[in-house]
């Protein structure tokens, strides 16, 4: 009994459990996160959505532009040099980049049977007129024969029978160097024929230009119509680079707008930041059907010698020749980004920055900056009377 209320007792001497220490820091990192994103909400409401847009480079043929068209850059002059005559390919003189004379040996077949033929032919030849002149003395011998005859005729030492004789071994004589005479030209159309067959195995440029790709390799068979898959129909395809020219679909609706020796302005997309100038040359008098296009050919009335066949370019049309200091382009904005003289740049950190702008003409769309901006730079579009100098902005989503 006495056990039982002994456990029944309050034990005071006993500590009560410590506090865990963690609660107060995380109570503390709780409201600095709160004042936190309180001043960030604060900060976030007095930001003003806007509208931006960058300071860039334009063309001033931008505003006199009346038509806009795509296409290639191609070769008037061009060609895949290839040979009339069938043979393994012996030598290859040019590879791709080479630039080669109009006449000048570029590849050549294997041809000493054609040679060989070329010899004969040409010995032929002389046999033949080597005969010739063994006529022509036995005609020269029946000539005198038949005039000595006459003379003794008249003094009747010959009978008659003797001078017809004569006369005719001199007939004879003559119709046989007519008939060499004819042969020797004979063979010489066999040499003559026999030099083309050699001919025919040597290759050379048919003009002046630039080898551009290459379809054979030495050791390769040639010939003039490849019929399998072992044979190769042209050597190299090579190209004058000098009647370089732009082909550019034009559409139908647009034609009114174009002419033949209206001055044009071509970009390249290898080079963007090269402007040259061209213009229409000819038109082609056909229609493409399927996109409803006519096709225009456009000169280039200066060169560049980074331009190369096949080079994607793009063509504006324009209502007059460009004049001298419109050759550059200008740092132009889109217009209503400037209220009266002023615009407001961003900066990176996200406030903005009263500028006084001097502004040029219109350059399409866009306005001429000439003082106050740079390239690169974002602006403000339609900036409003609430707007400041170090205000924060941010960006609409658009």
């Amino acid at each position: 009994m006495a056990e039982t209320l002994d456990q029944l007792k309050i034990k005071r001497d006993i500590t009560p459990k410590r506090r865990r220490r963690w609660i107060k820091p995380l109570l503390i990192g709780v409201v600095l996160l709160g004042i936190v994103g309180a001043v960030a909400l604060v900060i976030g409401k007095q930001a003003q959505e806007v509208e931006t847009a960058r300071v860039t480079q334009a063309w001033p043929a931008q505003s006199i532009t009346l038509l806009n068209a795509t296409g290639y850059v191609t070769a008037d002059r061009k060609a895949a040099v290839a040979t009339k005559g069938t043979g393994r390919l012996e030598w290859l003189g040019v590879r791709e980049g080479s630039i080669v004379k109009a006449g000048e040996i570029i590849a050549r077949l294997e041809n000493s049977d054609m040679q060989a033929q070329l010899a004969q032919a040409r010995a032929n030849v002389e046999v033949s007129k080597a005969r010739q002149q063994q006529l022509e003395a036995d005609r020269l011998d029946a000539q005198l024969n038949l005039k000595r005859q006459k003379e003794l005729a008249e003094q009747k030492f010959v009978s008659p029978a003797a001078v017809d004789a004569a006369q005719s071994r001199y007939q004879q004589a003559v119709s046989a160097v007519f008939a060499q005479v004819a042969t020797v030209k004979m063979m010489q159309a066999a040499v003559r024929n026999a030099q083309a067959s050699v001919d025919n195995t040597i290759i050379r440029a048919p003009f002046a230009g630039v080898v551009l790709t290459k379809q054979a390799n030495v050791g390769d068979i040639v010939a003039p119509f490849s019929t399998s898959a072992d044979s190769k129909g042209a050597v190299v395809t090579m190209a004058d680079l000098t009647t370089l020219e732009v082909e550019a679909d034009v559409s139908e609706t647009s034609l009114s707008k174009a002419r033949v020796g209206q001055p044009c302005e071509i970009q390249l997309d290898a080079l963007p930041d090269t402007r040259l100038l061209g213009s229409v040359q000819r038109i082609v008098p056909t229609v493409d059907r399927s996109k409803a296009t006519v096709k225009f050919k456009i000169k280039f009335e200066e060169t560049d010698p980074r331009v190369l066949p096949d080079m994607s370019a793009k063509v504006a049309f324009l209502e007059r020749p460009l004049k001298a200091d419109e050759r550059q382009p200008r740092l132009a904005v889109q217009a209503d980004a400037v209220k009266e003289g002023t615009a407001f740049v961003v900066d990176k950190t996200g406030k903005v920055q009263a500028r006084k702008v001097t502004l040029g003409g219109r350059i399409g769309d866009l306005i001429e900056v000439k003082e106050g901006l740079k390239n690169g730079e974002t602006v403000v579009l339609s900036p409003s009377a609430k707007l400041k100098d170090g205000a924060l902005v941010t960006e609409k989503m658009k």
